[in-house]
């Protein structure tokens, strides 16, 4: 499989300074007060047109709070300033209701900041293409079944021709990279659930005849907070072989990337970590409320809410009190065994555990 994306891995390594500085800092505010995040996740706007089964913050209500784009004009290109590298806009609601998130994606590439959307594409504003695309450094569609009726099933969504909608957003997506020879990379995927694993291989083909970049399909991870627990038990071992006979469907063009080696930790966690590594420093989430998370799996916890954006600057909530103690909390407090199996920083975790610990066999013999 051709993962030429690093989606099935992780590129903490790409950061080594970083990397250092969080490994130095040791729980140590001094140390850790000025550490700023690589990466935030943002969410637009609460409020999502589908109830996906397999939604992990459900919990959090699907309200319809929204984020400023004249807040987010100040605060993008000061946390630029600051150090952080990427936005990725996505969040507890779809991003593509958020009536000004076309302007809001291009200050966040003119105030200096990569920028990514993934969203359900079954919305499409009409200022998208023009404004947000060429600024976006990839989109990645969430599209979780490859027939109209599987997918209503798996995502519920309020209108019943999404699914087509999906598909004509995409072709429109990529007739416009095309055209305007665009550097955005156009990516779809697929949650693979026992609902959905028979439509793989027909979706697969769908997003190649479209002129998709790349599908990738991923295991599900079940949110401690989820009110849905339907898929909580799912063997992946089954699936193993699925990633064999989807390769097949790869071209110089289209890309399938089948997640063995993620499905895989599913199936074996003797060898994690003993404590969160990433977190506060490494990435951070905004609430559509403006709240800023140190981990979006424990959203709505005030033990991992540090300020919010529409009261404070982003620097006078990093360098907060509250953030100080949420860096104490993780530090001596945090139990991982409470926390989500494969979150989003479980590969740049296993990384710097094995710095930390000296744990890799014969690793200084390079």
């Amino acid at each position: 499989m051709n993962d030429f994306y690093g989606l099935d891995s992780h590129k903490m390594i790409y950061h080594p300074r970083r990397a250092a500085d969080v490994l130095e800092a040791n729980g140590v505010w001094e140390k850790g007060r000025s550490i700023y995040p690589i990466y935030v996740e943002i969410s637009p706007i609460g409020a999502c047109n589908h109830r996906c089964l397999f939604c992990a913050i459900d919990y959090v209500g699907y309200h319809p709070d929204r984020l400023q784009l004249a807040v987010m004009r100040q605060r993008l290109p000061e946390m630029a300033r600051l150090g952080v590298k990427s936005v990725h806009f996505a969040g507890e609601g779809e991003p593509m209701l958020h009536k000004e998130i076309a302007p809001m994606i291009h200050a966040a590439k003119t105030g200096g900041l990569d920028a990514a959307l993934t969203t359900n594409a079954s919305v499409l504003p009409h200022d998208f293409i023009d404004v947000a695309l060429p600024s976006l450094s990839w989109v990645k569609v969430s599209i979780n079944a490859g027939t109209a009726a599987t997918y209503a099933a798996i995502h519920r969504p309020s209108r019943k021709d999404d699914f087509d909608r999906v598909l004509d957003h995409m072709r429109a997506m990529v007739e416009a990279k095309r055209r305007h020879r665009l550097t955005c990379v156009l990516g779809a995927q697929a949650l693979l659930l026992p609902d959905n694993a028979s439509e793989m291989e027909t979706l697969a083909l769908l997003c190649r005849e479209i002129g998709m970049d790349y599908l990738v399909i991923k295991p599900y991870s079940q949110h401690l907070s989820s009110n849905n627990k339907s898929y909580e038990s799912i063997d992946y071992g089954q699936f193993i072989g699925l990633g064999e006979r989807l390769q097949a469907l790869e071209t110089d063009r289209f890309a399938l990337i089948f997640r063995e080696r993620t499905m895989r930790k599913t199936l074996d966690t003797t060898h994690r970590y003993d404590k969160c590594y990433a977190t506060p420093f490494l990435w951070a989430y905004i609430m559509a409320t403006g709240v800023v998370s140190g981990c979006s799996a424990y959203l709505l916890d005030p033990r991992f809410e540090y300020g919010n954006i529409n009261q404070q600057t982003f620097a006078q909530i990093w360098e907060g009190e509250r953030r100080r103690e949420g860096m104490r909390f993780v530090a001596q407090q945090l139990d991982i065994k409470d926390c989500r199996l494969n979150c989003r920083m479980d590969d740049i975790n296993r990384y710097l555990h094995a710095i930390h610990t000296g744990s890799p066999p014969h690793m200084n013999f390079i």
